[in-house]
């Protein structure tokens, strides 16, 4: 194939797949006359990227390919085709899949749109993967050691020396080092429970015990531990009992840098919602308000506001009541109750009818609240003694939404207008009046 020169006049199409040996991406322009290539990347796989998920292996893909031809596809619209239909996804809504969700947020300054096409027709691509020229190369974001404190934490197995800043390993580096016998000058935190990994650790015991002793609420705790069955002390440190059990963090910045280390740092999810940082948190620590404190923080998450998708249907528009140009044009109807003590002749609600505009009103102490007893108010007490109504407002209640009432509505003529769900404001002045 005969490669072009790169031409701004048209517009770039970034063709990307995988296979078991490697990565393939080509970057074409869209002529007239049909598109054309611009470059080619091959690239062979890591032993720890070959067992990648089809899904990892084809977004990283495009994540290489991204990094080679930034200087074209910066700043530009540009497509991308890919025939792993998942992916269409990408740039429209967080990933389930970590590795997924953490390239996602590193690309979202390019503008591109994914499109999916079969594998048949991605046949460049395909050869390129198939037939992988380039070395083997790391994923620089996780080869790169997180001499931070952006990343797990756990008191479970800490020794009682100062706290140690650890380097985060990969499974790729750990089977490296397995096989070698070069020593580290870095030290390692090892856990007895199998399903945890290495961490770093913000702050030592030291410390949380001394924020023990200084919070009044866990002095009350500790000296009378026996009352509280829930805790037990575990040298010097309350600890909660849980499955496993885990230390009390007491009020203070501890509690707001764990929340900082399990939502917004990257090799802890990078912005989870809130049942996922809740059951980070809660294996790990505890404190009472644990749940509305997460709840709090990710609503107040500036980031997870601005990319997070809708996942719900978009509310509607509210729309104003015209106001009645004249007397019994626009009335009002509700219920009030049930009232404690019942009267005496068994009434525990009242009905009241007002009018909107001459804010006349009729109020009834009936039994129930059923669309039989309102039916039968604005038959005998209102449209036999005041005339028809010309519309009627009410709530979303069964008695004013049954098919009686509406068949009734229906016989005289009336218009029968719905307040909006959960918007007492609606059907305000007979609400005012329910409180006097």
């Amino acid at each position: 194939m005969i490669l072009r020169l790169p031409n701004n006049r048209f517009h770039f199409k970034v063709q990307t797949d995988a296979s078991d040996e490697g990565i393939g991406a080509v970057l074409l322009q869209i002529y007239p006359e049909g598109d054309r290539q611009i470059a080619y990347l091959s690239k062979k796989f890591t032993q720890a990227q070959r067992k990648w998920s089809p899904m990892e292996q084809k977004c990283y893909a495009f994540i290489c390919a991204l990094d080679k031809w930034h200087n074209y596809l910066s700043g530009i619209k540009f497509v991308w085709e890919t025939d792993h239909k998942a992916l269409t996804q990408l740039n429209k809504k967080a990933q389930i899949n970590k590795r997924c969700e953490r390239w996602r947020l590193k690309i979202l300054e390019y503008d591109y749109k994914v499109k999916y096409i079969p594998g048949l027709t991605n046949s460049m691509p395909d050869y390129l993967s198939r037939s992988p020229v380039d070395d083997t190369e790391e994923d620089p974001d996780e080869v790169s050691l997180l001499i931070s404190k952006s990343t797990q934490t756990d008191f479970l197995d800490i020794n009682k020396q100062s706290p140690v800043v650890t380097a985060v390993q990969t499974r790729a580096m750990k089977l490296r080092n397995s096989t070698s016998n070069e020593k580290k000058d870095t030290t390692i935190l090892t856990s007895d429970t199998p399903l945890e990994e290495n961490r770093i650790v913000p702050f030592s015991i030291e410390q949380v015990i001394q924020a023990q002793q200084d919070d009044n609420y866990v002095k009350n705790i500790i000296d009378n531990i026996k009352k509280h069955t829930k805790y037990f002390i575990k040298k010097n440190l309350l600890m909660r009992r849980l499955n496993p059990p885990v230390p009390y963090v007491p009020q203070g910045e501890h509690r707001q840098t764990i929340l900082k280390i399990y939502h917004d740092t990257a090799a802890n999810g990078a912005h989870f919602g809130r049942d996922k940082t809740l059951h980070k948190i809660k294996t790990r620590y505890f404190w009472p308000s644990m749940y509305k404190d997460i709840d709090n923080y990710i609503r107040s998450c500036i980031l997870c506001a601005q990319y997070n998708p809708r996942r719900h249907k978009t509310l509607g528009k509210l729309r104003p009541i015209e106001p009645p140009d004249g007397v019994w044009q626009l009335v009002s109807m509700d219920f009030h109750g049930p009232i404690n003590p019942t009267s005496r002749r068994g009434n525990k609600y009242i009905i009241s009818f007002t009018d909107i505009l001459s804010k006349f009103m009729v109020t009834k102490a009936v039994r129930d609240n059923t669309a039989q007893t309102a039916v039968k108010f604005l038959k005998e007490d209102i449209i036999s003694k005041f005339g028809t109504p010309k519309c009627i407002l009410t709530g979303n209640g069964i008695h004013f939404t049954s098919y009686m009432m509406n068949e009734l509505i229906k016989q005289i003529g009336s218009t029968h207008l719905y307040s909006t769900p959960y918007h007492h404001q609606t059907n305000g002045q007979v609400e005012r009046s329910n409180l006097i």
